[in-house]
């Protein structure tokens, strides 16, 4: 990088139902991993500049992709369900509608196909990709608690993608890295020289043990051919008094 940049990104000033506001359809709030809207726009604004094109392989309802045609950039995503694919292109009609300046397209397939589903013009054109790696059922999701609910425990929904055993959230670590590297790879041929990938993640426990996701998407990264530069941290929570 030729200019240094904050490592701490200050994305959640306000909650993210907030951050959402009137922008997305309804339906879209079932999604178990959804992108922070806020995470969305500080890496479209930080890597790109209004006219370029923003890929997310992963894209789920559509959250980097609305939110880079609010912000003027041509946006591209693919998602393996159909269900999240109709809703982000709900999403993007929906921003088109509230005046977005920039174009969107959404097409559902396989990530790890990606150079196929995406049409070929668009190949090595992408200033930037933005996307996470899918987790399963232990991290996403949403949770209320007895205060919430008024009920005994902890009650957990929309934890799931599908039931398709063919998505990546329902296999293990080591498959999920395999096809990560898969998808990142093909993001490669399809961003231009120079161009960057922008990959949210975040670690977990699984029974004890510490999963240090983050580490292991950065080597899957460059088993990819691509080059790290940066390790950044993205606040899920709002700062208060400093």
């Amino acid at each position: 990088m030729s200019k240094c940049r904050a490592s701490v990104w200050n994305t959640a000033p306000t909650s993210a139902p907030a951050q959402r506001a009137d922008r997305y359809v309804p339906g879209s709030a079932a999604h178990p991993a959804k992108m922070l809207p806020a995470i969305a726009r500080h890496a479209i604004t930080t890597y790109t500049s209004p006219g370029d094109l923003v890929l997310d392989p992963m894209c789920g309802i559509g959250t980097t992709l609305v939110e880079a045609v609010h912000l003027g950039r041509h946006a591209l995503g693919t998602e393996y369900e159909p269900q999240w694919a109709h809703l982000a292109e709900q999403n993007l009609r929906r921003a088109d509608a509230q005046g977005a300046t920039a174009s969107g397209a959404v097409y559902c397939g396989d990530a790890r196909r990606l150079t196929t589903l995406v049409p070929a013009a668009f190949h090595g054109l992408v200033d930037l990709v933005v996307t996470s790696p899918p987790y399963g059922a232990s991290v996403h999701g949403q949770v209320r608690s007895s205060r919430e609910t008024g009920e005994q425990g902890v009650v957990k929904r929309h934890y799931r993608y599908s039931h398709d055993p063919g998505n990546l959230a329902h296999v293990g670590l080591a498959a999920l890295l395999q096809a990560f590297t898969d998808i990142l790879t093909q993001c490669r041929h399809l961003l231009r020289p120079g161009g960057h990938a922008v990959i949210t993640t975040r670690p977990w426990r699984t029974r004890g043990e510490l999963i240090d996701l983050p580490s292991a998407v950065i080597v899957a990264a460059e088993n990819a051919g691509l080059i790290p530069v940066e390790r950044n941290i993205a606040l899920l929570a709002g700062i208060r008094d400093g």
